[in-house]
């Protein structure tokens, strides 16, 4: 498949900015119909990332929660966004940065879709950083956290999994070509050198949070060994989120 020609630039039509915000409508829907309102998503957040273990280490100049009016409130929506963010970056799924495209592009016009990316700087610059968060994110390490989560919450994951590659078959569509970074040669082999380091942080990483999270688990060089996963596979990532 070929790569993407660019036009010139030109201002962008009212049909483009019409389906833009229709585009951004049907992802904010589809985000929170997952995030808020989907009951066994929360409980799937707090077993497949180390999101409960993230509150004992610095990564922020706050709490990792808002004060919610309610001492009993551990909702999405009193999460700060570093550690929302960090949690998945931590899985490898980075899943804010992508879930929600591959409904509301899947259901757009791909032909107006192919459109705006060649001939609207503005849409094409959200597809290519959509693009990047796609190629830094690896499914199968993902799929390896579902070791610690209760059976009937894989499929959960399983549905995540199946909408990042839905996502990024959508958006090589959009983008015409088969490489998700193909105007990126530099961040592509920045990915192929530092995976195979990261890979075997995060199994690793896998294996402290089971035994953290085993009844009675209260050796301190459990804690500090994840913590050293943490900064490992953050530094590996080259983001917190």
């Amino acid at each position: 498949m070929l790569e993407a020609t660019v036009l010139p630039q030109q201002p962008p039509r009212a049909e483009w900015r019409e389906s833009v915000d229709r585009i951004a409508a049907d992802a904010r829907a589809a985000y929170r119909a997952l995030v808020y309102e989907t009951p066994a998503f929360l409980e799937y957040f707090r077993t497949a990332t180390p999101e409960p273990e993230l509150a004992a280490v610095n990564i922020g100049s706050r709490p990792v929660r808002r004060p919610s009016g309610r001492s009993s409130s551990r909702g999405i929506e009193t999460l700060r966004a570093i550690p929302w963010q960090f949690a998945w970056t931590q899985t490898r799924l980075l899943l804010p940065s992508w879930l929600g495209v591959e409904t509301a592009i899947g259901e757009a016009d791909v032909t107006r879709c192919r459109e705006m990316y060649r001939g609207w700087p503005f849409f094409r610059s959200t597809l290519d950083l959509i693009a990047i968060a796609l190629a830094e994110a690896d499914p199968r390490i993902a799929a390896q956290y579902d070791r610690l989560v209760p059976a009937t919450l894989r499929p959960v994951g399983e549905q995540l999994r199946a909408r990042f590659a839905r996502a990024a078959t959508i958006v090589l569509d959009v983008m015409n070509t088969s490489d998700l970074l193909h105007d990126n040669p530099v961040l592509r082999r920045s990915i192929a050198v530092r995976n195979p380091y990261v890979d075997p942080i995060n199994l690793v990483q896998i294996e402290l949070l089971r035994r953290l999270r085993s009844p009675g688990a209260a050796d301190p060089q459990l804690q500090h060994a994840f913590v050293v996963t943490v900064n490992g596979i953050a530094a590996g990532m080259r983001n917190t989120g």
